[in-house]
């Protein structure tokens, strides 16, 4: 009898790596890692406090890091 994974041809379930899903490390790492490094009120970047800013950097490098994500994963023939 053979196994699942062997007449579908997929490797099996633990043997994948898939290197692209690190970028979705980054929008964890810039919101939660790195905030409260960031909390300061003091220095102003385009008229906005420094937290503000910081909040606004990493809500736009969110899309960013999904899009090379998926890019990397469709790269490799997974999507």
């Amino acid at each position: 009898m053979r196994k699942r994974n062997q007449t579908s041809g997929c490797p099996p379930p633990g043997s994948r790596r898939r290197p692209a899903l690190l970028w979705l490390l980054l929008p964890y790492v810039l919101f939660l890692a790195v905030l409260p490094l960031v909390n300061h009120v003091t220095p102003t970047v385009l008229g906005l406090p420094f937290l503000f800013f910081w909040m606004l950097l990493a809500t736009l490098a969110t899309p960013l890091a999904v899009w090379l994500a998926r890019r990397g994963d469709r790269a490799r023939g997974r999507i």
